[in-house]
């Protein structure tokens, strides 16, 4: 599959990164300077390059869209045209200094994103658990028992793209039914940060939901 990088910062980075190490071909973008992206291209050591916005964004089977709130209408400028492209994004509608919400309640940040690219398939994903668990979920994704990850969206055939995603990295996806149910996830989200970086075990924080038969 090939997968567009929309934001090389920790959780572009590292995805982009164990995207590549499954076999998939990665083109990290945007991201503070090109010799950040080359060094990430470099150090993914499977088929990984360096590029633009609208560069990952061409020929892409799925996009990880995954970078500040504030910066969303300048990468998707320079991302082009997104009409029936797959999008999952991690990225939580956050105020500028990142201490609250800035969108919820009757609507979520994939939603609002959605609105912003209509003709695009956007699927809410990956933004509940902290970068930090990334690479160790990763390495173990060969045990039976292996931690929970959340995603919602509209169109059959993204989630589809968005499970196996979430697979290759080493979680179980499950299903949490239409986008809107980001209303939830994403709040959902800042309280896995929350027990990560404030709680005193440490940020290699995942989460896994058992299902007891009756």
């Amino acid at each position: 599959m090939r997968i567009g990088i929309l934001g090389s910062g920790l959780m572009g980075g590292k995805l982009g990164t164990i995207f590549a190490r499954a076999g998939h071909e990665v083109v990290f973008s945007y991201a503070r300077s090109n010799e950040k992206l080359k060094k990430l291209a470099k150090d993914a050591k499977g088929n990984a390059r360096a590029g633009t916005p609208r560069e990952a964004a061409q020929d892409a089977d799925a996009l990880l869209l995954a970078v500040n709130w504030s910066r969303m209408s300048d990468v998707l400028k320079q991302a082009g045209d997104l009409s029936d492209k797959v999008i999952l994004t991690c990225s939580l509608p956050m105020n500028d200094d990142n201490t609250e919400l800035i969108v919820g309640l009757t609507s979520s940040g994939a939603e609002e994103l959605a609105k912003m690219i209509p003709k695009a398939r956007v699927v809410c994903a990956f933004n509940t658990v902290p970068s930090e668990v990334l690479f160790n979920v990763f390495e173990n994704r060969r045990k039976t028992t292996k931690p929970s990850l959340v995603f919602c969206g509209d169109d059959t055939r993204s989630k589809k793209v968005a499970a196996q995603l979430i697979g290759d990295v080493g979680f179980d996806p499950i299903d949490a039914g239409p986008l809107k149910i980001a209303r939830y996830t994403e709040p959902f989200g800042l309280l896995v940060g929350q027990l990560a970086y404030e709680g005193n075990g440490s940020p290699e924080l995942a989460y896994r939901f058992e299902q007891f038969e009756k």
